[in-house]
């Protein structure tokens, strides 16, 4: 939970022309939530606030398409969420101002970020900070009630962990990997260049997420460069060359791939090196699928016991 909310920072707004289409119609109520209303413009905020990366380098026309034939999805979702924000309430579970500016301490703190740079990142996805900060503290809130009420309630035992093992000959193939991030500059004749100059930064001492943040010409450019977690045996040839010899902290040289000029950072890798490391990655592989299950199944009991009117 807490991963989602440091990138909601890079969550980027639609374009202005798609948005103005969406201002007519801003009052319409599309669902009941127990006595809560969940207008056009709250569904289409939403579908904003939470679009992809690969959906918001779409063209405009593509994304007005995608939103339309995906807009049922986000309605459940943003129902659920307002299921679980009903039950944070019912729970006394709530959050401070301070609690939001410890929040968003952490966040400039991830993303070497000082405060204007970060209120100009805000800002420059045309969001009010005020609805950023609305926005975080209602995270917050349903990542503690699912803390609560889910997670915490999640045991995996020595013997399912044997079973695990048991069962699946691979468990080293499905569990080495590595957190990468890295800067990224498309195939053209000035590429080879402008990755030696980004280089020579990072030798420099330049901040890698914030050289990412500025210059790559990448879609993960707005989340600072990061690609998340890859399995090993999911990397490219390209990449699983390069990472082969290469630790956790590590900034590769720049390197071509068939799209263009790479330079990775390995965040972190998972290697298996003893039964226990074998085991711990099990073990919380198995606490990631049962958490899937449970979550389904409490917010189902949610829905179960609340009304829920969709309007046409």
């Amino acid at each position: 939970m807490l991963a989602k909310i440091f990138l909601f920072i890079i969550a980027a707004v639609l374009s202005m022309p798609f948005y103005s289409d969406a201002a007519i119609m801003l009052d319409r109520v599309v669902a009941i939530v127990n006595k809560e209303v969940i207008t056009w413009s709250d569904l289409y905020r939403s579908m904003e606030f939470e679009t992809p990366e690969a959906v918001k380098a779409m063209k405009p026309e593509d994304r007005r398409k995608f939103f339309k034939e995906n807009e049922h999805q986000y309605l459940e979702n943003l129902i659920d969420a307002r299921l679980q924000l009903q039950e944070a309430r019912k729970s006394g579970i709530g959050i401070s101002e301070s609690d939001i500016d410890r929040a968003i301490e952490d966040i400039k703190s991830k993303y070497s970020l000082t405060d204007q740079k970060f209120r100009e990142a805000v800002e420059k996805e045309g969001m009010p900070f005020s609805e950023y900060r609305k926005r975080l503290a209602d995270q917050i809130i349903i990542g503690r009630v699912i803390e609560q009420d889910v997670r915490v309630k999640i045991v995996v035992t020595e013997k399912e962990i044997d079973e695990f093992i048991k069962n699946n000959k691979d468990t080293t193939a499905l569990s080495e990997g590595y957190d990468l991030s890295h800067i990224f500059f498309a195939r053209s004749a000035s590429a080879e260049q402008k990755a030696k100059d980004a280089f020579e930064k990072l030798k420099n001492g330049a901040n890698f997420m914030e050289l990412a943040y500025n210059i790559s010409e990448d879609a993960s450019s707005k989340a600072a460069g990061h690609l998340g977690f890859i399995k090993k045996n999911e990397l490219s040839n390209d990449f699983a060359k390069v990472v082969a010899s290469m630790g956790k902290g590590d900034i590769s040289q720049p390197f071509w791939s068939e799209n263009g000029v790479h330079i990775l950072k390995v965040n972190d890798k998972v290697e298996i090196r003893s039964e226990q490391d074998m085991r711990d990655v099990v073990k919380k592989k198995l606490l990631e699928q049962k958490f899937s299950r449970e979550y389904k199944d409490w917010t189902r009991s949610l829905r179960e016991a609340a009304y829920i009117e969709i309007k046409d």
